[in-house]
């Protein structure tokens, strides 16, 4: 998915993405908060792009290389349900969210728990632990050994987990 930089971000803040991510994933920008990375980190993913995942990623825990390439999910939009400190003073935070993606014809919901670290000044994702992957038909998926989200077909702890 291509964001238009006019059209509003896919983060879910209501203002476009030329003022919102963008700036963010051009350089021009760091995340102030723990849950400002993580929005920009959804969009990011859903542009499929490694860089700006990679660089914002700690590298105590930051894989190689990620692969898009078997990803035919179509991400859709973010929820933010809960966030444990991370703001400007704090060195740790937590961002529980939401995120709605579209695969093979249902609308899916993967609910992740996402620990960030500040590190130089500079916040990074540390992990994640997801708690679900839903289907509109209510079926759920829990944990290491739900399906990974980025649609290889490998379980979450075979492959991005």
């Amino acid at each position: 998915m291509t964001l238009n930089k006019q059209d509003n971000c896919l983060c879910g803040s209501l203002i476009s993405y030329e003022q919102c991510c963008e700036p963010l994933h051009s350089g021009k920008k760091q995340a102030i908060t723990a849950e400002a990375l993580m929005r920009s980190r959804f969009t990011a993913y859903a542009n499929k792009n490694e860089s700006y995942l990679i660089n914002t990623w700690d590298n105590a825990t930051c894989p190689q290389s990620i692969d898009f390439s078997k990803d035919s999910s179509e991400w859709l939009r973010l929820e933010i349900v809960l966030v444990k400190k991370g703001g400007l003073k704090d060195k740790k935070g937590i961002v529980e969210f939401k995120a709605y993606f579209q695969q093979e014809g249902s609308e899916q919901v993967l609910n992740e728990v996402s620990r960030f670290v500040k590190k130089q000044g500079k916040w990074v994702y540390l992990d994640g632990k997801i708690k679900s992957i839903a289907t509109e038909s209510g079926t759920i998926n829990q944990g290491l050994n739900a399906p990974c989200a980025c649609g290889s077909g490998k379980k979450f702890k075979r492959c991005c987990g």
